[in-house]
């Protein structure tokens, strides 16, 4: 579908957003808090701090966190409490999870969770949810206390429906968790003199193939697709989206943000260094040795075999990388090619500053509002 063939007004303000600048669509900002080597994860999350007031100041819509596990590289095992951080240091633009991987948690915990920061942060809080355990399998059954760890994903829709009916306190009577509610919640409103926020956070489907996509358009709920990393599957998995989408107390059209990885630099081949350390530090990781994230100098030194070298250059190609001028042009041909209705762009480098720097030059190169 076209980005301009819905109705902009078929999504709530929460999930919508409003286009700013010359941006064909809102702008956000997925962090992974990553670890640079040399930095500590106090670092990485005083820089998601700075990142999330930056983004504020400047107009993205949204900063989401996303949950991993036994990445020495990446500081967000935790996304509800490093929301909690973030919402007493900002005021106006949303947090959210992309996402909370629901298999790895009770529903009543995560529902309790977003709830905690619903009443923090009223009316700025999005529930991501993902099914993919985001680790691998021995910390996968670590985290769930299990071995069966196909089970959670092929029990996502009913783990779902249960997370949904915690958030909104609806179980029907009869059901054996009719009489347990998820505090702060809907049950607060109903006590005697109970007042409860007419808002709940806007759950959002994450994925990386159709499942999810197919998942969220036949419950028309918003979708988050991965781009980042799974490129050559965001065309079909929208498409899979829109035609399965069915209008919902949620949403009377399609709502899809599309993952990219983008950074800009000050100069061309700045950007090359910075994406190639970040590209090594993902060669890690697939093959099993995950580490902090190299500097560009310890990636220059690096001999990359031929096969690295094809990986390299694989990753990259996704990688919008460059000027704030080419960045822009590489985003804006994204969104032609994918009619996405918003980009959440997630800039992996080793520095802090070069990452803030990046959203600082592409918020210049649309001409995002300064502070």
């Amino acid at each position: 579908m076209p980005a301009d063939a819905h109705d902009e007004h078929a999504a709530p303000d929460e999930i919508r957003g409003t286009a700013h600048g010359t941006a064909p669509v809102p702008l956000s900002v997925l962090d992974l808090v990553t670890v640079g080597a040399g930095r500590t994860a106090t670092d990485a999350l005083r820089t998601g701090v700075a990142l999330a007031r930056l983004a504020e100041a400047r107009g993205f819509h949204r900063y989401w966190v996303a949950e991993h596990h036994s990445m020495p590289g990446v500081a967000s095992s935790s996304p509800a409490v490093i929301l909690a951080h973030l919402a007493a240091r900002t005021d106006r633009i949303r947090l959210g999870s992309g996402g909370v991987m629901l298999p790895n948690h009770a529903p009543l915990v995560i529902a309790e969770q977003f709830g905690t920061l619903e009443a923090m942060a009223p009316g700025r809080i999005d529930l991501g949810l993902g099914r993919a355990p985001g680790t691998d399998g021995a910390t996968a059954a670590a985290l769930r206390r299990t071995d069966r760890l196909n089970e959670g994903a092929d029990d996502f829709p009913e783990q779902l429906a249960e997370l949904t009916r915690f958030l909104d306190d609806d179980f029907p009577d009869g059901h054996p968790y009719r009489r347990v509610h998820a505090v702060p919640g809907p049950v607060q409103a109903t006590s005697p003199g109970g007042v409860q926020s007419p808002h709940r956070p806007p759950v959002w489907l994450l994925g990386s193939s159709g499942f999810s996509a197919r998942l969220a358009g036949l419950l028309g709920l918003p979708f988050a697709f991965a781009h980042h990393f799974s490129a050559q599957n965001t065309v079909p998995a929208l498409d899979l989206y829109r035609e399965s989408f069915r209008p919902s107390g949620v949403l009377a059209a399609p709502y899809a943000l599309i993952g990219v990885s983008a950074l800009a630099t000050d100069d061309e081949k700045e950007a090359r260094r910075q994406v190639r350390a970040a590209a090594l530090s993902m060669i890690r990781l697939r093959t099993g040795r995950p580490g902090l994230v190299p500097t560009p100098e310890e990636a220059e030194a690096y001999a990359f075999s031929p096969m690295e070298e094809e990986f390299v250059t694989s990753w990259n190609a996704n990688v919008v990388h460059g000027t704030p001028d080419e960045v822009r042009a590489g985003l804006d041909d994204l969104h032609k090619r994918t009619g996405a209705d918003e980009l959440m762009i997630t800039a992996n480098a080793h520095s802090g500053e070069v990452r803030l720097r990046s959203y600082e030059l592409l918020a210049d190169a649309y001409a995002l509002p300064t502070a």
